[in-house]
């Protein structure tokens, strides 16, 4: 047996498999029905002509559909492809093209967008669909298309800790990347080695010797499972012979109805995109709700807001509040230190893997004060599928080591841990003052009138750039655009403040709730050029 997610699952089965395992509306499925639908998917997905090293892309919802069908890829060697189920027609281009999709589930509110590609995306040659709605042209559904199948784990090839897990970026900072783990690797950097909170495993049959004498935890990823975090905490679930509790989309109010249902132990959700509503909704319409099982609430992909941290303190006083460092590269790194926040400083304690590193490659030195960037070495991804150029700019090998760089930049403390600046592909630079947009937000959505914020930066002729906000503000709100600078300028230094506010109506993110920094800047751009700033 090897590190390997369908051996692995398999093994699970085999001693836990009347357990329930996943819930998402009113499907309940236990391991053994969840294995027994994966198995008809994969077999399937062999009769379509799909095989090892093949790219099948998950343009759905949150569904069991979802996992379903990654863990039948896992089974087949076949690699699952998460897809941004916002994106429009060129998007959608890009990415079947760039990752060869060879295949698509999809749910069927997106029928034409798929029509509408076709042509342009070649490659793909086999469409299953999730939903009542009109299939797009060629495509089968998913219930028909495995009805008929086999439930046994029959015909299906040997399978190796080096089969892929590709992770595709949200594109928030740029075009969508496809980040390639091996399972194996992944398994440990990101899935805690099947223990998170205790020894990882040694041997691969440990997870399913482990699993019988566990309690059963429910963990509850909010997030869509097209973001990786939510696929990690989905697999932690699994992994430790536990329940994965899913919401089709994002509202606050089924979170904490189904939270409170299921008796969530762990709910993950990234940052105050998701945070603030799920506390709005806790001190208003679902005030009293009681959760005698939720040890943690977790962030990750973005950092909690002071304030927001504060409201769900005050309204979870049992639940301990974390916020979770890592990206798609790299996995879990660490958590955040008590009292910081982007607006006070963000600062984590690492795991021992993890380092900051400065412009020749050498580790920084604690309390030095210089600047580097985050790196992680052991378990890192093998680089980025298809593009050569940006694996050998981020994963190298020092003294016969291989890491992995970051773009977020970091000191480190005198007590060895860090303190991270922000992601340097946004950072700000204006008159040779660097600005990271994370602090100036949380300054921002600090003010009782703001819901949201994203800082960018925009052309000035003087600085090179300036700090600019776009900010969707509360209903009934009255706070202007010299209100808003004012109030920065009280808690930041005078050029982190932005010399120009815009006000949108929605502020746009991922579905995963993290910030889409290009659209911001592009709609302060233009709101400067218009001289009405």
């Amino acid at each position: 047996m090897e590190y390997n997610l369908a051996d692995l699952f398999e093994s699970l089965v085999d001693v836990v498999g009347e357990r329930e395992a996943l819930v998402c509306g009113d499907r309940r499925l236990t391991f053994a029905q969840l294995e027994a639908r994966a198995n008809r998917l994969a077999h399937h997905l062999q009769s379509a002509g799909v095989g090892p090293g093949d790219h099948v892309g998950v343009q759905l919802y949150n569904c069991t559909e979802y996992v379903e069908t990654m863990i039948a890829c896992f089974k087949i060697r076949a690699v699952p492809i998460n897809v941004n189920y916002r994106y429009v027609e060129d998007e959608l281009a890009y990415l079947f093209n760039d990752a060869d999709v060879v295949a698509l589930l999809v749910d069927t509110e997106f029928s034409e967008r798929i029509d509408a590609v076709r042509e342009r995306t070649p490659k793909l040659r086999h469409v299953i669909t999730v939903g009542t709605g009109t299939r797009p042209a060629g495509a089968v559904d998913f219930d028909e298309a495995t009805a008929n199948e086999s439930e046994e784990r029959t015909g299906f090839p040997q399978r190796s800790p080096d089969d892929l897990y590709i992770i595709y970026t949200g594109g928030t900072t740029g075009m969508p990347k496809g980040v390639m783990w091996r399972q194996e690797d992944l398994f440990f950097a990101g899935m805690g080695g099947g223990e998170p909170t205790g020894q990882p495993v040694s041997r691969p049959e440990e997870v399913a010797e482990r699993a019988p004498n566990k309690g059963v935890l429910v963990f509850f990823p909010v997030a869509p499972l097209m973001h990786g975090a939510a696929q990690l905490a989905t697999w932690i679930a699994f992994l430790q012979g536990s329940k994965a509790v899913l919401i089709r989309k994002f509202e606050p109010l089924e979170v904490v109805d189904v939270a409170a249902r299921e008796g969530a132990n762990s709910i993950s959700i990234v940052g105050d995109a998701m945070a603030r509503p799920i506390a709005e909704a806790l001190a208003g319409p679902r005030k009293g709700t009681e959760f005698p099982g939720l040890f943690v609430l977790s962030s990750a992909g973005a950092i909690l807001s002071g304030a927001v941290r504060d409201s769900l303190a005050a309204l979870l006083p049992k639940t301990m509040l974390m916020d979770n460092f890592g990206a798609s590269e790299t996995g879990f790194q660490g958590t955040g230190v008590s009292g910081s926040s982007p607006d006070k400083g963000l600062k984590f304690t690492v795991n021992q893997r993890s380092a900051v590193l400065d412009d020749n490659l050498k580790p920084v030195e604690p309390g030095s004060g210089v600047v580097g960037r985050v790196a992680q070495r052991g378990n890192v991804p093998v680089g980025y599928y298809k593009d050569e150029v940006k694996t050998k700019e981020s994963f190298i090998t020092i003294d016969g080591e291989r890491w992995v760089l970051l773009g977020d930049m970091a000191t480190v403390e005198p007590d060895g841990s860090i303190a991270v600046l922000g992601r340097g592909a946004v950072c700000i630079n204006t008159g040779g003052e660097k600005v990271y947009p994370e602090e100036v937000e949380a300054v921002l959505k600090a003010h009782p009138d703001v819901y949201d914020a994203v800082v960018a930066g925009v052309p000035d002729e003087r600085f090179g750039q300036r700090v600019a906000a776009v900010v969707q503000l509360r209903p009934e709100a009255a706070a202007g655009e010299a209100d808003l600078i004012a109030h920065a300028r009280q808690h930041v230094a005078g050029y982190k403040a932005p010399r120009l506010v815009v006000v949108v109506p929605e502020i746009r993110r991922s579905p995963s709730g993290k910030a889409d920094y290009p659209w911001a800047a592009k709609i302060a751009a233009a709101h400067a050029l218009s001289g009405s700033s």
